[in-house]
């Protein structure tokens, strides 16, 4: 009942009830005049407003208590709705909101299914189920029974017992038992991306509306959360397609180029041997052997980065410390990494700043001949600065290449600076080290 019916009735009410006092007034007057009449008619005035007032705060009482109700509800959707917000990994999120829904509805079990384009399930995850027991169930469903019968239609479905509906498919052995049933769908920008189920409900033989209307709000709340870690790994596998084939495409020109230096050198060899002049022939295999030295450390390094490509939507500082802990057992040069923990960036900045530090250890390796390394991850004032320093021989930084060298340059990693519109800085001198300097603004992953 409304608060406008309420106030109505009220209204008339206390109209009625002037009236009917007014009439007895009226066709007793005589009576109503005598002591007992008067008793009698402040007896009536006082019942009735007791019964009207007791209506009245009965009817506020129970208003109370459903706000109340509906207000905790409402506290915990939004702390089931928190939960979910903020993670980028689909499997992560897809398990916080089968978690949360039955914590949310107070179901004994729970899942959460995915679907492709197709209908076919993408990705079935359960809450409640202990490892041993889903290990004894075996296989996760694939879309027949009721199970089917959600995907397909899309639909809520609300059952006090689901084994006694004829479309049930029964369970399969070592399954623990379930009866009562609540399955909403996941929707979404006009799409069927999935559906919730939660099974058993706790101190309750049956699931009621107002849970079916709780689920469907979260559902509507999770399909955000799934749509953003959806993008978000589009967006990965898009900056680590991109990635893996700029790395070919550098290895490819690299090997290239180192290629075309051993073919120079070994027709000098052979000239030198035409001419019997051995010392000359030597000091050119000397050089194509540091060729390919160096070029196998190219192609392993190659393969590492390519490795690490794959690998993103992690912290910065993990991304830095895996790379940096394989590089050190590669090389045999001590490297020490200090870094700002938890700092995570979009997959395809994230990419290029470690791309750079790769780089910059890559050229400690070929060029500095150092004894250590250090990187530094550390917030600044404007964002966040990535050092990679060295204690090698150093360079001009006018004068990068060595003559005769196979020319592997700083262009690469000013270009990759550039396109995440951070500042790159090389300070160096002969004999004092190398200190590769990146600036760049941080825009955590969303």
């Amino acid at each position: 009942m409304t608060f406008a019916r309420i106030k109505w009735i009220a209204i008339l009410g206390i109209v009625a009830f002037v009236a009917i006092v007014d009439a007895a007034r009226t066709a007793f007057y005589e009576d109503l005049t005598q002591p007992g009449g008067r008793l009698l008619m402040n007896g009536l005035i006082a019942a009735g407003s007791i019964t009207l007032l007791g209506f009245v705060f009965s009817f506020l009482e129970r208003t109370q208590r459903h706000l109340e109700a509906r207000n905790a509800e409402l506290v915990a959707l939004q702390r089931a709705a928190d939960d979910i917000a903020g993670e980028l990994d689909l499997e992560v999120v897809l398990q916080k909101v089968v978690d949360s829904a039955r914590t949310l509805i107070e179901a004994r079990y729970g899942a959460v299914s995915v679907v492709e384009e197709d209908g076919r399930i993408r990705a079935f995850l359960t809450s409640g189920l202990s490892e041993e027991r889903r290990r004894m169930i075996g296989h996760p469903p694939v879309g027949k029974g009721l199970l089917g019968v959600v995907l397909q239609q899309g639909e809520r479905l609300r059952l006090q017992d689901l084994g006694t509906d004829p479309r049930s498919g029964g369970f399969p052995d070592k399954h623990p038992p379930m009866r009562s049933l609540l399955a909403v769908p996941i929707e979404g920008h006009g799409r069927f991306r999935g559906n919730i189920y939660l099974t058993e409900k706790i101190g309750s033989d049956e699931f009621d509306s107002n849970d079916e209307e709780t689920l469907v709000r979260f559902a509507s709340q999770a399909s955000l959360a799934i749509e953003t870690a959806r993008l978000h790994r589009r967006q990965r596998d898009l900056a680590v397609a991109e990635e893996r084939l700029r790395l070919a495409h550098e290895m490819h020109d690299g090997l290239a180029q180192v290629l075309a230096y051993v073919s120079t050198k070994a027709q000098a060899v052979r000239e030198y041997l035409k001419s019997s002049r051995v010392e000359e022939a030597t000091a050119q295999l000397d050089q194509l052997a540091t060729a390919a030295r160096d070029v196998y450390g190219e192609v392993r390094e190659g393969i590492l980065a390519l490795r690490s490509a794959g690998r993103t939507g992690r912290p910065l500082d993990e991304a830095l410390a895996d790379y940096l802990g394989q590089w050190q057992d590669q090389t045999g040069i001590p490297a020490s990494l200090t870094a700002e923990a938890g700092v995570t960036l979009p997959p395809e900045r994230e990419l290029q700043v470690v791309r750079i530090a790769q780089e910059a250890l890559a050229n400690v390796r070929k060029h500095a001949g150092a004894q250590s390394v250090a990187v530094r991850l550390a917030r600044e004032a404007q964002g966040l600065r990535l050092e990679v320093e060295d204690d090698g021989c150093g360079f001009d930084p006018e004068r990068p290449h060595r003559e005769g060298a196979p020319r592997f340059g700083l262009a690469t990693m000013r270009e990759r600076a550039q396109s995440i519109g951070a500042s790159l800085r090389i300070e160096s001198r002969p004999g004092e080290g190398t200190r590769v300097q990146l600036d760049f603004a941080h825009r955590p992953a969303v």
